[in-house]
């Protein structure tokens, strides 16, 4: 139940911190490129790295931080950094083939997902 409250506040956090990263940066170009939500998402994925990384240097002392900072404040910043960090797996496991798979089934069917979910929302 800890766990949960950590990954709910780091959650909460993480949202918050991509709503006004996204909002700074979408209000200072004119640009159609989505230049906020590409930011945040590169952002994101240095930090589940960094944090990843630099945690496991503590072992299961750091546990608590990495339920909150990674799972929690990444999750709720952007999913695009546990995506990246789920693909560097696969790739540091040499799973090539699920890796690509990966890749390209969460782009196209999100891409899919989302145009079925405004498809149906003008048709209801």
């Amino acid at each position: 139940m800890k766990n949960m409250f950590l990954v709910f506040v780091g959650g909460g956090f993480g949202s918050m911190m991509r709503y006004a990263l996204s909002h700074v940066i979408n209000r200072s170009t004119t640009s159609p490129f989505p230049f906020g939500t590409f930011v945040v998402n590169i952002v994101g994925c240095f930090l589940i790295g960094f944090i990843i990384f630099y945690s496991a240097r503590f072992g299961d002392r750091a546990e608590q931080w990495r339920f909150f900072l990674a799972t929690g404040l990444c999750g709720g910043f952007t999913t695009f950094s546990a995506f990246s960090l789920e693909n560097i797996s696969l790739l540091t496991e040499q799973r090539i083939l699920v890796f690509l798979t990966y890749i390209i089934g969460s782009v196209a069917t999100g891409i899919i997902a989302t145009y079925g979910g405004l498809l149906l929302a003008k048709n209801i």
